[in-house]
């Protein structure tokens, strides 16, 4: 549960190539774009905020998406991979959270820890 998150990307037109592709699956499309910014959510509400930054790279952050399901969670990971982004863990049950946790993780263009949740 957030509010809305900013990750400052090294290129802009990578990174929005990338959370189009491993947003689409949960339901998420791109909000808003304009020179330097790009906003994904559902339609109209923008919670992930993405800001060019040429400066000195940031260390990596993490975000969790909410998924409706497991298949959610395998394309997310799928659609990432496609993307350009790593893989940081493949879809899958993660006991040692909580039973019913499922998960997937990529590595996006920029270093940050993404992923797609269905607990």
């Amino acid at each position: 549960m957030y509010d809305h998150i900013g990750l400052r990307v090294g290129d802009l037109d990578t990174a929005v190539r990338f959370y189009t592709a491993v947003l689409a699956p949960l339901g998420f499309v791109l909000c808003s774009k304009g020179d330097g910014y790009a906003g994904f959510g559902p339609k109209d509400a923008p919670a992930l905020w993405l800001h060019l930054h040429k400066g000195e790279k940031a260390t990596g952050a993490h975000v969790a998406f909410s998924a409706r399901d497991h298949d959610a969670v395998k394309q997310f990971h799928a659609e990432g991979l496609k993307a350009g982004g790593r893989d940081n863990g493949g879809a899958g049950p993660r006991k040692d959270y909580s039973p019913t946790y499922y998960a997937a993780f990529l590595i996006d263009p920029d270093g940050n820890n993404v992923e797609a949740v269905c607990a």
